[in-house]
This record gives structure tokens, sequence and C-alpha cells, in this order.
């Protein structure tokens, strides 16, 4: 929950203001009257003028108006220009978790049809038709939608209001009187930040008004300037600031003058390169080494990365904290440490620079092997102790991750590519990326007609395998073939069981428990032990558990749950073991123990909660509806409301298993006879509006 939300009063992930909003009154007020009217307000202007911040300000206000929330959607790191990229950050953004291999626009579309909601588009500039398709779309879709962009341009659409964001007013209404001046002012709050004492109001209101008449009235050059008065008294500052716009903004040579915006944008970069030439030498080298990443990053990652050559390891902590003092990293203080990050104005100048250095590729090498790493050990590790601390780290590192991938696809040799969409198959299936996951793993399977066979390929097509029953497509049959194909060519007994684990899943979820539990049996009870993977060996008993539910052989399903739960708890795994209790909890609502039903499929929700497993979620509050129904049918219609919220962002009601699409219907008719149609829609509806957090929170409490 941010900032902006905590009080519970709107949903949304708007970030929390990192800092104090100066000015800007009257384009707030313009703004606020304009989504009020039309549905796609855009809001232009150049590089550094502030039209994030003001969006961001805009929703935070508006948010209480939205009954769906505010959301923000982050393109500046879209490295792929397609309508499916713009989708799926849209998707993503919104806290998705659809199972099916429809595509993310016609998934969002669908979500957002019944929803009031504000989507924030930030940063559209570099992928204009594309966000122009992807919001035609789902204007075309939800009534309810209101879009806000920024952009450099307009996205061009009919019935789109444009408001141009200006730089913030340099004169002042009399006099030089800062604090009458929005851009003096904003000057005044970030120097107070830098170096409390520099600034005198009554003394220096004339200086402050013409560094920021200088700098155009743009806030990040206003901001990158006030953060060198630590270094340089104000009027050091001014002169030299001075001198170097006479150097660098001249006419042009042919005698026409720039157009307005080229002019404030030249005023922007100007003042970057003025901040670069007073960084240190080294302080250079760091800023366009850290400008490889992608997002934001944590110190062990940027001294692993961009050491080398006179900047040692152990220097780039320090030089991290220079940069954030002179704006041009910004800090995050997480529960982990800090994490930075840049803003795409300063990372473009960056990479010019890296670019300059000839290290570009060099570093993207580097950035791609330690993410590569990452995976790899996320991938060793999920199954284990660390599981929730692995889920968040993925989950923060997620641009990085796809930035490693992408550039693993630009190898010519397919090898990096398959095994890091390999490893990461606990983020593709566990962690919920579904969609992105099938697709990076079909680009790494198809790269090469005939892939270096080894782990690798067996891992990427496993991985493959399971994203694609988990999104309903039972077409695994191709990616078997290749597995057995493997298992007899190079004698790889785990390529047999992961075969087998993708045949016995597929007939289980046809409605084929007995053929499936044959095909799984053979995996799990003859193999040698160290044939398998604790992953692979844990998924394959969990799913034969749930064969042995759907045939009714209930005393042997308990025995097994208990049996893996225990191997789960000596492993500190909690992703399955959470599954476990769902087996129980199902057991034991089919022995009539309606009171260890509902307690089991508690304890299974509250684990499942910490790892924001939609699917989990969903079937848990099933059975806890089920649970309770006869003694609290209110509650229990409420819950069905709740569980059908998550499913549909899953976008498959009980994942069309029969025996949960059967149960689920039983339990619907049960309601509606004992509350009637009109009671139980009520409290349906209740749970159906809920947010999901508060909604399992009831869970967790109720009766």
């Amino acid at each position: 929950m941010d900032a902006y939300s905590e009080a519970g009063l709107w949903k949304g992930n708007l970030p929390s203001a990192r800092r104090s909003f100066v000015g800007r009154q009257a384009e707030l007020s313009e703004l606020m009257a304009s989504l009020g009217r039309a549905w796609l307000v855009t809001l232009t202007g150049v590089g550094g003028v502030g039209k994030t911040r003001l969006a961001e300000r805009a929703g935070a206000e508006a948010g209480a108006g939205f009954a769906d929330g505010v959301w923000l959607v982050e393109l500046s790191l879209v490295s792929e220009p397609s309508p499916n990229a713009v989708a799926l950050s849209v998707y993503e953004a919104l806290g998705l978790a659809d199972q099916t291999a429809r595509p993310a626009l016609e998934v969002v579309a669908e979500w957002l049809a019944d929803k009031h909601l504000l989507l924030i588009l930030d940063c559209c500039e570099h992928l204009p038709p594309d966000c122009t398709r992807v919001v035609s779309t789902l204007l075309a879709a939800a009534p309810g939608l209101r879009v806000l962009a920024t952009s450099r341009r307009p996205l061009g659409l009919p019935g789109e209001q444009v408001l141009p964001v200006p730089p913030l007013a340099t004169a002042p209404p009399c006099g030089f009187d800062a604090a009458g001046c929005e851009a003096a002012r904003l000057f005044v709050q970030r120097a107070a930040d830098a170096a409390p004492a520099a600034i005198r109001p009554d003394r220096d209101g004339a200086a402050v008004v013409e560094i920021c008449t200088q700098l155009e009235g743009i806030p990040l050059a206003i901001e990158l300037a006030a953060a060198r008065l630590p270094e340089m008294p104000l009027d050091t500052l001014r002169r030299r600031l001075h001198a170097r716009f006479d150097t660098l903004i001249s006419p042009d040579p042919e005698g026409s003058a720039p157009e307005e915006g080229e002019v404030r944008h030249q005023a922007l970069r100007t003042t970057i390169g003025w901040s670069h030439e007073l960084c240190a030498p080294l302080e250079r080298l760091a800023w366009a080494r850290l400008s490889i990443f992608a997002g934001s990053w944590e110190r062990e990652a940027a001294m692993e990365i961009c050491a080398g050559g006179p900047l040692t390891s152990e220097q780039l902590p320090a030089l991290l904290e220079q940069l954030a003092d002179a704006s041009l990293l910004q800090r995050t203080d997480t529960l982990h440490g800090p994490r930075y990050s840049m803003l795409d104005t300063v990372r473009d100048y960056g990479r010019e620079w890296l670019a300059r250095l000839g290290e570009e590729q060099r570093l993207r090498t580097r950035h791609r092997d330690y993410f590569r790493r990452l995976a790899l050990r996320g991938g060793r590790e999920f199954i284990g102790p660390d599981q929730v601390a692995w889920y968040e780290r993925a989950r923060t590192e997620h641009t990085n991750l796809r930035a490693a991938l992408e550039c693993c696809l630009a190898d010519p040799d397919p090898l990096p590519a398959l095994q890091m969409a390999g490893d990461l198959w606990f983020f593709w299936t566990a962690c919920g990326h579904h969609k992105e996951g099938r697709r990076y793993l079909e680009q790494a399977l198809d790269k090469e007609p005939d892939p270096p066979e080894g782990p690798e390929l067996r891992r990427a097509l496993w991985a493959c395998g399971c994203v694609a029953l988990i999104q309903g497509d039972a077409r695994t049959t191709a990616l078997e073939g290749r597995l057995a194909s493997l298992a007899s060519r190079l004698a790889d007994p785990m390529a047999a069981e992961a075969m087998r684990y993708l045949h016995g899943t597929r007939l289980m979820v046809a409605g084929r428990p007995a053929q499936a539990l044959a095909v799984l049996d053979d995996g799990t009870t003859h193999a040698p032990v160290h044939s398998s993977s604790l992953a692979l060996r844990l998924l394959s008993l969990s799913v034969a558990m749930f064969c042995r539910l759907q045939m009714g052989e209930i005393a042997q399903t308990v025995t097994s749950a208990h049996a893996l739960r225990e191997e789960c708890e000596r492993h500190g795994e909690l992703w399955l073991r959470a599954y476990t209790l769902y087996f129980l909890a199902m057991a034991a609502l089919a022995q009539g123990d309606l009171a260890a039903a509902a307690r089991h499929a508690r304890d299974s929700l509250s684990l499942k909660m910490r790892l924001h497993d939609l699917f989990g979620i969903a079937v848990n509050l099933d059975v806890l509806a089920a649970a309770l129904t006869p003694a609290g049918p209110k509650q229990a219609a409420r819950l069905l409301g709740i569980a059908d919220a998550a499913w549909r962002s899953i976008g498959r009601p009980q994942a069309a298993i029969p025996e949960l699409v059967t149960a689920r219907q039983a339990c619907e008719e049960q309601l509606r006879a004992a509350l009637g149609d009109a009671a139980y829609e009520s409290a349906h509806r209740t749970g159906l509006e809920a947010d999901i957090d508060k909604g399992i929170t009831y869970a967790l409490h109720c009766c």
C-alpha cells in the first residue's frame, strides 16, 4: 500500500511522493477539470519539465473519485516497440494474473470493461503508435476508464485533450521576491535540502531568480543546479551557469533561431552537461556505467557490474551517495538496503557517454551475466527457506531481468537465452508472470532449429510446458516429445521425469486422474532419488495428490499430504506446503469435518497471501466458503464473491478443472437455497466489489 492510498479510501499503485510538490496550482486545477470531462488527457512538454510529477499529483488528488483506483504504468523502460509490450506493461501494473494464453491487450480490455479507473501512462513518446493503439482499444472497451498520458507529443486520438506543461514561472509578480516565483521557490526548497545555509532570502532573491531564468524554469535543471550549492557559493553558481550558457546556447550557425521547445530542451541538456563537468572523473565514469541498469538497482549489483579499471568496487558505495547528493541519482531506502535509479534524461546522457567510452557492449554483457547468475540462484533456491525473499527480489529486479533476457536473445549463441529463461521457471509459474514467461521461453526455444542439448534445454522445455498448462493450453505433446527424446539420447532421467510431469498434469487438468496418476507414479515411485530436482519431485507429488482427491481416495490423500507437508517444512518451503494444506482442507471437507477444512484453508490462505499466489488464494477461498456454508451462509456467499473477483483476474474460473467447477456450483446452489436469491446476490456482490487484500483479511477472521 502506498502513501497516497494508505487511508484505504481508494486503490492503486502510485508511489509515495518522493519530494515536495512546488507550484503548478493553475496547471493542476486545469488538469483536474479536464479529467472530469475528457476520456483521454495528454500532458505534453519537453523532458525534465515535470510532466510525470504533475500527473502523479493529479492522480493522488483525483484518487478518491475512482472506485477502482489510480494506476501508474511506467513505459520509459519498455525496450520492445509493440502494442503487446505496452499492453503487457499495463497488465503487470494492474496486478492481473490471467492464466490463459489470450493476448494481454484482450485480457486488460475485458478486465477494465466494468471498472471506474484512472490509468496514467507515463513516457509515451518513444512508443507513440503502440500507445495510441492500446489506448484506443481500452477506451472503446471500458466506458468508465480515464487515461492520463505524459508524452512530448499528443497521441493524436479523437477527443484527446492536450494540456501543454510549461516551465515554471520565472518572473515574480513584483520585484525580485523569490517567494512569489514558482521556479525560485523550487530552487530555494531544493537548496535548503542540499545546503541549508546557502541562501538568505532577504539578500539572494535576485540571484535566485536570475539562475532560474537562465535555466528556462525547467524543474529538473533547477534541481540539478541547486544540488551543487554544497560545492560553491550561490554567486559562483550564478556566474558559472551564465558562462556555460553563453558558450553552449548560441544562435544556429545558419542564422535561424531554434524553436522554443528546442531551446528549453537544450537548456536542460546544457545543465546536465554542466553537472557532468562538475563531477569528478570517477563520478563521471560511474554515471556512465550505472546508466546500463534498467529501472532501479542495489548497491551490490553496482559494485559487481560497474567496477573495473580505475573504478574499484570499494569506491562505488561512496560514489553512489555523491551522485545522489547531486540529484543525478534517486535513492530509495528499503528494508533490504538502499536502491538507486536515474531519471530518463539523466540515464540517456549517461548512455551517450558510455557509448563514447566504447564500453556499452562490455557493460551490457556484464549486466546480462550478473542477472543470469541471479536467475540461476533463484531457480535453485526458490524451493527453500528464502522463498518469500526470492519472490520479492525477482519482482524488484523485474526490469533488469527483462533487459538481461533481451540481451540473451540478441546473442547469436542460443545457450544464454535457454539457460536464463529456464532458470526463471519460478518467476513465470509461482510468481504469476505466465504471459511474459511463455513469450520468452518460446523465443528462446525457437532461436535455433537444433539448440544444444543439455540441462539448459531440458529446463526451458519443462518450464514452457508448465506455463502452457497453467494457461489452460494442453497442447504440450510436442514439448513432451522433445523431453522424451532428450531422455533417450542423453540418458537423462530428469528429462524423463519432466516429460512425465507434463504428461500427468495434462491428463489431470483434462479430468482423467487415474491415467494421470499412473503416469506420475511411474515417475515418482520408481525413479532413483537422485533423478529429480527437489522442485520437480515435490510438484509431481502435489499433482499426484490432487489426482487422488479427484478419485475419492481421501485416506491416502491425507497420508500423502502430511508426508509432503513435513518434507516442505524440512526445507523451509512455503509455496507447495500451502497446497498440501489446501489438499488437507479438501479432504476434511469430503469427510464432513468442516472445522478442520476451514482451519486448513485459512492456514493455506495466509501462506499464499505472503507469496501473492492468486490461484492458491482463489482455490482456498472456494474451500473456505464451502466449509462455512452450513453455519454461516451469509459469510460464505461473501467469500464466494471475493473468490470470484480473484478468479476473474485469473481468467479461468476454477482453472476449468471439472471437479472444481462442480464443487463451486454446488456451493452456490446450497447458499441460494439457504439465503434466497436476493440475499445471496447482495452478500456475493459485497465480496466481489471488495479490495482483494481486504477480502483476504475478512476471510482469515470471519466466523
